[in-house]
């Protein structure tokens, strides 16, 4: 979907080759070093995702949702109670 709407998508080393929309750190080659210009690029890419994996890792500080065992459809709702009192904090 994100391709055919042509939205980038920012991943870590575990997407390497996911494809050409998905945008990866440059690995350090075999007894090689990255270039000073490859290294700001994945910098700034570590920069940018780094919001995005806050999120998620606020949320699993919550404990219902480590030990949830409900159905999914219910933890839409509680995903919402939760990110209101996380507003609230």
């Amino acid at each position: 979907i994100c391709e055919r709407q042509g939205v980038p998508v920012l991943a870590d080393c575990a997407y390497i080759g996911a494809g050409p929309w998905v945008t990866t750190p440059r690995r350090r080659p075999p007894r090689g070093e990255l270039s000073p210009t490859q290294r700001t690029v994945n910098r700034a890419l570590s920069q940018a995702r780094a919001a995005v994996e806050r999120g998620p890792a606020r949320l699993k500080r919550w404990r219902i949702f480590r030990k949830a065992r409900c159905s999914p459809n219910r933890m839409t709702s509680i995903a919402a109670a939760v990110l209101t009192l996380e507003r609230q904090r």
